[in-house]
């Protein structure tokens, strides 16, 4: 038997389904956009200048006491090759604390970060201590600079350097990390990578690409920015660090006192202006609470003059008698609102001149 072939009939398509699929490519390709947003120019200048930084005291580091303190993963590696070489006899137990030491260093240094620093985002004028982390960073190197010996400095050094990798954290969608290159290299080739197999696609035209593959190529190209920055910047921090620990008299360690001195000015510099930028904030909200109360009692007489000129029964009668009262609660909040700013300066002012005065006695 002959199977009879029923012909399909193909539906029409409509002109929705046609221009739904540039909409969906755009509205996708602004959702990738969303996805990274690269940080200000001022926190990448920061988290380049701290990454200079971490490689001028790992170098440092390394010519002084033959050790490395930010490498963690070296670290722990070596721990385990001690660990085996000590049970063979071929490593004594010092190699192996030695080892440990430096990746518990690191531990306790992003540990006090946690401390003083407890969101995961850059959030100045909060409660976070960003100029405290900073000043401790500080303080660490200089502590290791005049240190005897070669484990305990290379330690310190560690620890500065574990609470620097963890200050510098997650920020718009860029992982910082600014005392080792290793997962920022591996970013940066992933990203080359994927913007190759792009461009590989379309044969090496960006003419033909589309929406969404634009929006891909904006994004890592973003990313690259960054990334290569942290790289660049460690590198010349740790060339910086080889030359002055070369031309600054006394021992190779004297050299940590440049980073140290930039990592300490910088916090002093945001412990002074940290209640500074408070204040002008709190004004800036006072003044935005006013203007748009303003507004509102602007909106409300408006309104009011309205309901006059439409007043001809007694519900328009009512209505507009209850609108006077919302304006005569308007004023008694705004009135408050002025005494409430007024008690806190004062409350505030009278914390300072006690704490000086304390600090006098």
């Amino acid at each position: 038997m002959t199977q009879l072939q029923v012909p399909q009939v193909q539906a029409p398509i409509s002109p929705n389904s046609t221009s739904s699929s540039p909409t969906k490519k755009k509205e996708k390709a602004a959702q990738i956009r969303k996805s990274f947003q690269r940080p200000k120019f001022w926190v990448m200048g920061f988290g380049w200048c701290l990454a200079a930084c971490a490689g001028s005291a790992n170098v440092i580091a390394f010519k002084s006491w033959n050790l490395y303190a930010s490498h963690v993963t070296g670290s722990t590696s070596a721990m385990a090759f001690r660990l085996e070489g000590y049970h063979q006899g071929e490593y004594g137990s010092e190699s192996l604390t030695e080892a440990c030491l430096l990746v518990l260093s690191f531990l306790l240094g992003a540990y006090a970060c946690g401390i003083l620093i407890d969101k995961n985002q850059v959030h100045f004028l909060g409660k976070a201590f960003y100029g405290l982390a900073l000043v401790l960073n500080s303080t660490l190197l200089v502590t290791a600079a005049f240190l005897p010996g070669a484990l305990l400095p290379t330690c310190f050094v560690a620890a500065a350097c574990g609470l620097q990798n963890a200050m510098c954290t997650s920020h718009f969608g860029a992982i910082i990390r600014t005392t080792h290159v290793t997962g920022t290299v591996t970013d940066i080739g992933s990203t080359l990578g994927r913007i190759s197999m792009i461009y590989l696609r379309k044969g090496c035209r960006r003419s033909k690409l589309d929406d969404v593959e634009r929006a891909e190529v904006g994004v890592d190209g973003r990313k690259l920015a960054v990334l290569f920055g942290l790289w660049s910047f460690y590198f010349m921090g740790g060339l910086f660090g080889i030359y002055m620990e070369n031309i600054i008299p006394g021992p190779p360690q004297r050299a940590l006192l440049l980073p140290a001195t930039f990592t300490g000015s910088l916090g002093l510099f945001y412990m002074a202006c940290r209640q500074i930028l408070k204040d002008y904030i709190k004004k800036l909200e006072q003044e935005r609470f006013e203007a748009d109360l303003h507004d509102a009692h602007e909106a409300l007489a408006h309104m009011n003059t309205r309901l006059h000129t439409l007043e001809r029964n007694h519900s328009v009668a009512d209505l507009d008698e209850e609108m006077g009262q919302m304006i005569e609660a308007l004023h008694e909040v705004e009135a408050d609102f002025e005494n409430l700013y007024r008690t806190h300066s004062q409350m505030q002012v009278g914390r300072e001149s006690a704490k000086s005065s304390t600090t006098r006695a």
